[in-house]
């Protein structure tokens, strides 16, 4: 399903949010300015949208990208490419629920949109804990359902429509019916805090984005003393 909205992806994201897309992937990143991170993982990463803010903005050492989507890596690659990132970021094919790298290799690890697409949540969770460092950080963007009475029947109508919206501009509707029937079955806000702590994390905390649209969220690895 991903790599037939590749072509369309990054158009689609900004054009069915109004661009402020960018603007919570910057907000996610900031939460990961203050351990100022050298090696980060940036699972689900599409056609590197954060790898390449991060690249920009924390200046790390590596970032390494990796997606199940051929499709969206192709893309990714020719972005970095074109922006003379090769050096700092690699975008590999890898799962999220099986990723091949050491224990504790990375300072930070980021995911957008993408951990609502886990076929096995506490899994997934689980590894990326796993390749995090003693005190690393992870940090997760997802969509999330508002609160208030008439924005949230306001936003529901609008979810229905992107299928249509997707059909049309990506030639693919089954893409944006998945993205409304995924948004609504992930558990989100404290519900999903509560997974993180059980997987073993600590200092868990969340941020809503625009009225509820979106949230980060934020957690750590113990480290050892």
């Amino acid at each position: 399903m991903f790599n037939r909205i590749a072509f369309r992806y990054d158009f689609m994201n900004r054009f069915l949010s109004g661009g402020i897309d960018v603007r919570w992937r910057r907000k996610a990143i900031k939460e990961l300015a203050r351990i100022n991170p050298q090696m980060i993982l940036d699972v689900a990463t599409g056609t590197g949208d954060v790898a390449i803010m991060m690249a920009k903005s924390l200046r790390p050492k590596k970032i390494i990208g990796i997606d199940i989507s051929d499709g969206m890596l192709g893309l990714g690659n020719k972005k970095i490419a074109g922006l003379s990132l090769n050096d700092l970021i690699e975008l590999q094919r890898g799962d999220g629920e099986a990723i091949n790298f050491p224990d504790e290799t990375f300072d930070a690890i980021t995911v957008a949109f993408g951990v609502r697409n886990f076929a096995n949540l506490e899994k997934g969770l689980t590894e990326m804990l796993r390749v995090l460092k003693p005190g690393g950080k992870l940090v997760a963007l997802e969509f999330s359902k508002p609160k208030q009475g008439f924005f949230r029947r306001v936003y529901s109508i609008y979810m229905k429509t992107a299928a249509g919206i997707g059909k049309w501009v990506a030639k693919n509707r089954e893409a944006y019916e998945y993205l409304n029937d995924s948004v609504n079955a992930f558990p989100e806000g404290n519900v999903f805090l509560k997974i993180l702590s059980k997987a073993g994390y600590t200092d868990t905390y969340l941020k809503t984005l625009t009225l509820g649209i979106c949230t980060i969220y934020c957690a750590s690895k113990k480290e050892i003393s």
